[in-house]
């Protein structure tokens, strides 16, 4: 796995998801979201949880596929793997890995704000609604929900912020150390947050809840938090 030594330089643009980021996105995401090896674990395990033949799991932003790959290897009865992405550098790299691993995933290049979804059984997003700009979301939402099968489930895991500017600073500064104990220096970490600024845009956890609801959701859990970082189960 190639190491994520993007912010080491000086940036000079704001980040998006170009071959540079996809090179090292798997070493990014592992060393920049806590527990994220842990919660993609745990999405596998509650869509394993539901699995029948040919159920239809979408992965929206499914970048270099490594979820749909471990998914792929856990599943014990053939199911309909699919993953979306807007950045072709991302899907290169994917459709190399399931062509490595002999692994039957669909990769589309799509606007998932555009997609038309139909029948899904699962759709996941993995902190990808908060790179959508926050009036475009609910809109994405309904599809979703539209999209989805009556018993359908909708997982998704976003960085949050919180009502209370004192804990919300004081979880941003213990996020920060956490990044330097895998690694990243000040610099690194100045460095994209300065790129994320107005790319990445979060709500509240009772933000994307009321968001669920209005989309016409009725069950919305959170079943994993650490510190800003959380995960949603939501069925309709």
């Amino acid at each position: 796995m190639e190491k994520d030594k993007i912010f080491t330089e000086k940036i000079s643009k704001k980040f998006e998801f170009d071959e540079a980021v996809a090179s090292v996105f798997d070493d990014m995401l592992s060393r920049s979201v806590p527990f994220y090896d842990e919660v993609r674990k745990l999405i596998i395990s509650l869509i394993l949880a539901e699995q029948k033949e040919g159920m239809k799991v979408v992965d929206l932003g499914s970048s270099t596929a490594k979820f749909l790959l471990d998914l792929h290897s856990k599943m014990s009865v053939p199911m309909q793997l699919k993953g979306l992405d807007n950045s072709q550098a991302m899907l290169d790299r994917a459709k190399q890995k399931c062509q490595a691993f002999g692994a039957n995933i669909k990769l589309e290049f799509a606007d998932m704000l555009e997609y038309d979804y139909h029948n899904e059984d699962v759709i996941v997003a993995n902190y990808t609604l908060q790179f959508i700009r926050p009036m475009e979301r609910l809109e994405l939402i309904r599809k979703l929900y539209n999209g989805l099968n009556d018993e359908g489930m909708f997982i998704f895991s976003e960085k949050v912020v919180f009502k209370d500017k004192k804990l919300d600073k004081e979880l941003i500064d213990i996020y920060y150390a956490y990044k330097k104990e895998q690694g990243y220096s000040e610099y690194e970490i100045a460095q994209k947050r300065e790129a994320l600024e107005n790319v990445l845009i979060p709500f509240t956890i009772e933000e994307n809840i009321r968001m669920c609801k209005d989309a016409g959701f009725s069950k919305v859990e959170t079943v994993f938090q650490w510190a800003n970082f959380v995960t949603f189960v939501v069925k309709k």
